[in-house]
């Protein structure tokens, strides 16, 4: 069930199965999605990374991310794009940036218990049955309905994340870094660049993070720029010197040196591989 309005407006929720498994493979422009599994066992690579999920596991996934489909059983599925909904115009309602989108380089797993799985289950069904609503109402009540899931998502995830153990303003501070790391990491690469950027020092940076991540800042930026690094390495024939130069490396030799510390193998071999 697709919804598009009369300015490129696209919002789409539906049940995939492997009749209309090709339904997660059509590019939208400037779309974010959702993917909720409904059965165990469900095997994607995901940015040259393999997972495996469970059934009521949700994972979040933006354009960016390249995803290969290797078994899938049923789930729900959920699509809009920026004219719908933006959640950077909108951040102040949903606080999800920099947590379940355009944030660090783990791709957000969203894990809820029963209770949670209520009020999910519920939101969910109401977003659905208003997909059959044809009056002038129907787009405020699915933006409606989005909001309220997008919430709850943020919220089941940061509790499972650590962020509860941080007080809010340290929240808004994590995921402030999460978006600008997502934003400049081509060419910023020191935490003390996002510290400016945040007016804060890196020592206060580092012993926030060590509350919520067992990561640090510095690893946070690696990761990011390694996730990138291995998404142009597996999906472009773009020259090993080239790739390096994108993510704001001068010269091959330093770059494959980064690269062969965080992955244990240099570019060529992984490109192989």
């Amino acid at each position: 069930m697709k919804f598009i309005g009369r300015t490129d407006e696209y919002f789409e929720i539906v049940n995939i199965e492997d009749s209309n498994i090709d339904r997660i493979k059509e590019p939208v422009e400037e779309a974010l999605s959702i993917i909720w599994f409904e059965e165990d066992g469900n095997e994607f690579t995901v940015d040259a990374r393999d997972y495996v999920f469970n059934k009521d596991e949700i994972i979040t996934l933006t354009g960016f991310h390249n995803v290969k489909i290797n078994k899938l059983g049923q789930a729900k599925y959920l699509r809009f794009n920026r004219p719908f909904y933006c959640i950077l115009d909108h951040d102040s309602e949903v606080g999800c940036k920099g947590v379940l989108f355009y944030g660090s380089a783990r791709l957000p797993i969203i894990k809820p218990d029963e209770q949670d799985l209520d009020r999910l289950k519920t939101v969910w069904k109401m977003a659905t049955d208003e997909m059959d609503s044809r009056d002038t109402l129907q787009q405020e009540m699915l933006q409606m309905m989005l909001k309220r899931l997008l919430i709850l998502f943020t919220r089941i995830y940061k509790s499972q994340d650590g962020y509860d153990d941080i007080e809010l303003p340290q929240v808004d501070i994590v995921r402030d870094f999460n978006f600008l790391v997502e934003t400049h990491f081509r060419e910023k690469h020191a935490v003390s660049d996002y510290a400016a950027l945040l007016n804060k020092s890196p020592k206060t940076l580092s012993n926030i993070f060590k509350k919520v991540y067992d990561k640090t800042p510095l690893q946070l930026i690696q990761h990011r720029i390694m996730l990138e690094v291995r998404r142009l390495l597996r999906y472009t024939d773009n020259p090993i010197s080239e790739i390096g130069y994108e993510v704001g490396f001068n010269d091959v030799q330093s770059f494959s040196r980064f690269f062969k510390k965080n992955e244990g193998i240099s570019p060529s071999e992984f490109r192989t591989a």
